[in-house]
């Protein structure tokens, strides 16, 4: 399994067929070329970027998975969408996949919480999107780990990194950081995350 993060928290994995996780707004065309499948968290435009999705897929039958309230953005387009929900466990670009989670975590108590499915990729990768919720029963290899966000503390992302315990994780969605805030996150992830942690520019291919 071949993994390249693009910019904010869109990865793609390749091992014969081509995922994509959560191309939105701050992620590069190039990660959605010859896609074969995409995966999307939630609706929040940094995950998600309709019309960029639209033209890159280009009227191909390229599926598209994620939770039922994305349903009303696409439609109207001529994107594949089926929705998926924690529990689900389907097979799509060549990869097993399984939904974790169910809710966005919390950014403030006046903001209603909306849905969020992390996916658990081949059995090893776990991209959780917008929560921290840990897959139960599940040995992690690489977790894509979020660095900053407005509902994340430094703590809190320190404390799932651990809770989760993979083997190596990956920092993501760090595309509102200046390049100084994000070395001081990323000192912090390393230092105390308890695995062999890593932040990689944007276009890196891990793996």
């Amino acid at each position: 399994m071949r993994l390249t993060k693009y910019a904010h928290a869109c990865v793609r994995v390749e091992d014969g067929g081509v995922l994509v996780i959560d191309p939105g707004i701050f992620t590069d065309p190039e990660a959605l070329a010859g896609a074969d499948a995409v995966l999307v968290t939630h609706e929040h435009p940094d995950h998600i970027d309709v019309k960029a999705l639209t033209a890159a897929i280009g009227g191909r039958p390229v599926p598209v998975y994620g939770p039922e309230s994305l349903r009303p953005m696409l439609s109207g387009t001529d994107i594949e969408f089926t929705a998926v929900a924690p529990g689900d466990e389907w097979r799509a670009a060549g990869f097993d996949i399984k939904g974790f989670g169910g809710e966005h975590a919390v950014i403030h108590p006046d903001i209603p919480q909306i849905t969020n499915v992390g996916y658990l990729i081949g059995g090893e990768l776990y991209h959780p999107g917008d929560a921290l919720f840990v897959p139960e029963g599940v040995s992690v290899g690489t977790l894509l780990a979020p660095v900053h966000a407005p509902w994340l503390k430094v703590w809190e992302g320190i404390d799932f990194v651990r809770a989760v315990a993979p083997e190596r994780a990956i920092g993501i969605h760090d595309g509102l950081l200046t390049a100084a805030g994000l070395q001081f996150t990323n000192a912090h992830l390393d230092r105390l995350g308890g695995t062999d942690y890593s932040w990689v520019e944007p276009g890196t291919r891990i793996g």
